[in-house]
């Protein structure tokens, strides 16, 4: 709306309205006046004509009721309304259509004004307030008449006639719509000749200045017709060189631009460009997840710096040196590089390449500490298996029985080492993703029952309480590797036995839902610390000394365990009982009916 009040269209557009509103509005306002009056005046006298006419229809046929009353509602139009009142001032006729008609009567009646009429002998005009007669509850304004009929000096009644006038207000407001109309139709010729007029003038101009708005848009293809030959038509062929050669510039910067973002995006390393102020000017998706993630666990805003980047950065654009350096950003471990950038002969900032090196790290932490743990766990059998074996070689042993006892040991210690063995063969196999899985449909009862028998003995020579509580009424089904499942329970209720003391117990239960099938194993044993059971499950993983010293074990079961019931697409979880030991539970999936 601006740029039209600002232009030479729009200046001439509204000096011609604003001239032909004036005038309009002076003539509305006149003759609006004039018409008001002049309905009004109409109206008094279709009243006062009407008045006389019933009157003397009335008081010549004044026995003929039958005939009086059509004649006299044929007088009357649908907007007006009459009260025949005789010498006595009692009503003789009431003419009323719609609501009202009891409160109308009596507000025209009781008006002081008209009680001088039938001793003046003059009829009455009043403006009053009186109820609708077509709404409830609603007052309007009337045109009240009331003359006398007077014969022979005597005055023998007075007719009320009176009527809304809302017949005039519509009357005007038909006129105002002419008028307004007219208003409208003068609006838009004035508009129309404006522009017109304008047209040969400024539309040169105005082209020029759209063309213009385009090319600052990035629209470079815009282009302007050179119709004249005079100073507007050289400024248009300017104009059109102009916008081609800002074509060919733009699409040359953006070819580089983009050949830049592919070169950063497809890079495997974060890549970010720092100005002389510090701030963040560039960088690429492998950055930006980077920061992003630091901010959130930092609770920073995104025009912050990690500090151990801020200071490597500092030092590059205080001495105009590379740095590069190891560090940890939320966790994750980069190797980062900073450079400089120029600008002629000063810094004009600096652009950093971040490489994860998480993976590595964690992967040489797993070998670090893979090694450091079966070095431990092969430790101490070959100790014992060398020590006995150097005590047989020496003929330490006095007798048959010492040497036979040492025989033993050696055999339980190899024994010890094999399952060591079968235990990472199995978890390597597992973890690689080649372990097959031989699945069947079986009862769950059946069996967990027979894996509890095969530790009743074992709970009875451990003096601890082994309890299967089986569902009575429901037997679910699992479609499963059995003997991989027995795998699992055997070496969770055996851990539970093993670290649960004398005159504890150890339950085994199930839990049914919509389709999953939960097994609970529970002891009242020693226990796992909390601090503990988020890593039970890890290879090696050792938790507090009291369940595992004199214990046996290869610190592998848990790991394989939860490998087993993962490949089944269940879950396998642990935490500490309600008093005292730990539940074990494991839940798979129903076989589907």
């Amino acid at each position: 709306m601006n740029r039209i009040w600002n232009s030479i269209v729009g200046k001439l557009w509204a000096t011609i309205l604003l001239l032909v509103t004036f005038i309009l509005f002076i003539v509305t306002a006149l003759l609006l006046e004039f018409l008001d009056n002049f309905h009004t005046e109409q109206a008094e006298n279709s009243l006062e004509r009407e008045a006389y006419t019933i009157a003397k229809i009335v008081w010549q046929h004044e026995d003929e009721a039958s005939r009086l009353i059509p004649i006299v509602q044929d007088i009357l139009d649908e907007e007006t309304n009459a009260i025949i009142l005789n010498e006595n001032n009692e009503v003789t006729y009431a003419f009323q259509k719609g609501l009202n008609k009891e409160r109308i009567e009596q507000k025209i009646l009781s008006e002081p004004a008209f009680k001088k009429v039938a001793t003046t002998g003059k009829p009455v005009f009043k403006e009053m307030i009186l109820p609708s007669s077509v709404e409830q509850n609603v007052m309007e304004k009337y045109i009240v008449l009331a003359d006398p009929f007077i014969s022979e000096n005597v005055t023998k009644g007075t007719v009320f006639i009176y009527q809304s006038l809302e017949a005039i207000h519509n009357t005007t407001k038909r006129t105002t719509t002419i008028v307004i109309l007219s208003a409208f139709i003068a609006f838009i010729l004035t508009t129309i000749f404006a522009f017109f007029l304008s047209t040969r003038i400024t539309s040169p101009l105005r082209g020029m200045r759209q063309a213009a708005f385009e090319l600052s848009k990035g629209n470079f293809d815009t282009t302007l017709p050179s119709l004249q030959n005079d100073e507007i038509g050289q400024l248009a062929t300017a104009f059109n060189q102009m916008g081609r050669q800002l074509k060919y510039h733009v699409e040359l910067i953006n070819q580089e631009k983009e050949q830049l973002e592919s070169i950063l995006t497809s890079m495997t390393d974060a890549v970010i460009t720092f100005n002389r102020d510090y701030t963040i000017l560039l960088s690429n998706p492998q950055a930006e997840r980077l920061l992003q993630n630091w901010y959130f666990k930092n609770n920073a805003t995104d025009k912050t710096i990690p500090p151990e980047i801020f200071h490597m950065l500092e030092h590059v654009l205080s001495f105009s040196e590379e740095v590069e350096d190891e560090l940890e950003l939320g966790g994750q471990f980069y190797t980062i590089s900073i450079s400089p950038l120029y600008s002629g002969n000063s810094i004009r900032g600096a652009v950093a390449v971040l490489r994860d090196m998480t993976a590595q790290h964690q992967l040489d932490k797993l070998r670090t500490d893979f090694i450091a743990n079966v070095s431990h766990e092969l430790r101490t059998p070959i100790s014992m298996l060398q020590g006995y074996s150097e005590a047989i070689l020496d003929g330490v042993t006095s007798s048959d029985e010492e040497r036979n006892e040492m025989v033993q040991i050696i055999h339980e210690e190899s024994k010890r080492m094999g399952r060591l063995v079968t235990d990472l063969l199995d978890l390597a196999r597992m973890e690689s993703g080649h372990m097959i899985l031989h699945k069947n449909v079986f009862n769950v009862t059946p069996f967990l029952e027979r894996v509890v028998n095969k530790f009743m003995q074992t709970a009875k020579d451990a003096e601890v309480e082994l309890v299967f509580n089986s569902l009575k009424d429901i037997d679910p089904l699992l479609d499963a590797d059995e003997d991989r499942l027995e795998q699992v329970f055997t070496n969770l209720i055996d851990n539970a036995i093993r670290h649960t003391p004398s005159g504890g117990n150890v339950s085994l239960s199930v839990e049914i839902y919509t389709d999953t099938c939960e097994i609970i194993v529970t002891d009242t044993g020693y226990g796992i610390p909390e601090e503990d059971l988020p890593f039970i499950f890890e290879r090696f993983y050792k938790a507090d000394k009291a369940r595992t010293s004199g214990k046996g074990g290869t610190g592998l079961g848990l790991a394989i365990a939860k490998n087993i019931i993962d490949s089944h697409g269940g879950m396998i979880s642990a935490k500490r009982g309600i008093h005292s030991g730990t539940v074990f539970k494991c839940a798979l999936p129903l076989k589907k009916m």
